[in-house]
């Protein structure tokens, strides 16, 4: 079921991608860290921005059907892609210490997602909804954004994203939680033990040529060689595990991308520098572990290149 992506030619790549795919879905990742794109056959908690907006809905009572030959799908880390203050974000908590310095790394970003023309965008670090809206002033007014708040209270960080398909379902996302060490977890003593939701995601579908696809975005828990969240970043995994798989088992037939910043590296298809894992996230997400191993398959998109651009 594997697709050929002749157009798979980005030197910023930095990250491994898996996938299935039946239609000529085109990722094209975008990040300058480590990043994943699953698609695949076969999820709030209480914290909100008040100093920004979220946007979360879809005209669902007209639903939209996508016709298309070939779509284009990014994943772009866009680091702390804030305009209003939150947490000394513009400031002395970020990498952009003056608004003019954020409005210089809105620009930045947008001239990049413009070399590569996408019709889907997967942001990670966007404050929420007014970011995106000036984010897609300097794109032209070519998609329409979309997120719903996240609970990470420490950073304020969201998961976004711009589009110009129409998303057949709200975004929504899971309150789950997951108690670690998970069965089969990977981390032997290292880790600590406790309970985790996943802080930093969302899901939604499309409707593309007939064919429900599913969207789920996601940042995880960063640091992956750091053993002390070895536990929490697996539990992080198991539930995304679980929401891959209802969605697809409520939908037989339909397919699913997951993408997003892991922040995690891949036992199976190795990167540049041949970075090795001592989680078991990938496997997890995959379906090669956990509750549903087998049930589901993903296959990384990054074996389409070369290893020296992972």
């Amino acid at each position: 079921m594997a697709a050929t992506h002749n157009r798979w030619n980005n030197p910023l790549i930095n990250s491994a991608i898996l996938v299935i795919l039946k239609y000529n879905i085109m990722p094209i990742p975008i990040s300058h860290f480590i990043v994943y794109i699953f698609l695949a056959t076969l999820w709030p908690f209480g914290f909100s921005n008040t100093t920004d907006t979220q946007c979360p809905y879809v005209n669902v009572s007209n639903p939209t059907y996508n016709n298309v030959s070939k779509t284009r799908i990014m994943q772009y880390n866009v680091e702390w892609l804030f305009l209003k203050t939150y947490n000394d974000c513009p400031g002395s908590g970020c990498s952009w210490k003056t608004l003019a310095d954020a409005q210089t790394h809105l620009s930045n970003v947008a001239s990049v997602i413009s070399s590569y023309n996408p019709d889907i965008i997967n942001l990670c670090e966007v404050e929420g909804c007014y970011e995106l809206e000036q984010l897609n002033t300097h794109l032209g007014g070519k998609y329409q954004p979309y997120l719903i708040f996240g609970t990470d209270s420490a950073t304020g960080q969201n998961v976004g994203m711009l589009t110009k398909l129409a998303p057949s379902a709200e975004l929504k996302r899971t309150s789950e939680t997951q108690t670690y060490p998970v069965t089969g977890s990977k981390c032997g003593g290292s880790s600590s033990s406790g309970s985790t939701g996943v802080s930093k995601h969302y899901y939604t579908s499309y409707n593309i040529n007939g064919k429900t696809i599913y969207m789920v975005g996601t940042h995880l828990l960063a640091f992956p060689t750091d053993t002390s969240r070895c536990g929490s970043r697996e539990a992080q995994a198991t539930i995304l595990q679980d929401l891959v798989y209802s969605l697809l088992s409520a939908t037989p037939g339909a397919e699913l991308i997951l993408l997003g910043d892991l922040n995690d590296y891949d036992a199976e298809v190795a990167d540049s520098n041949n970075d090795k894992p001592i989680t078991a996230v990938l496997d997890i997400l995959k379906g090669l572990t956990g509750k549903y191993a087998g049930k589901y398959a993903l296959d990384s998109v990054a074996t389409n290149a070369e290893q020296s651009q992972r």
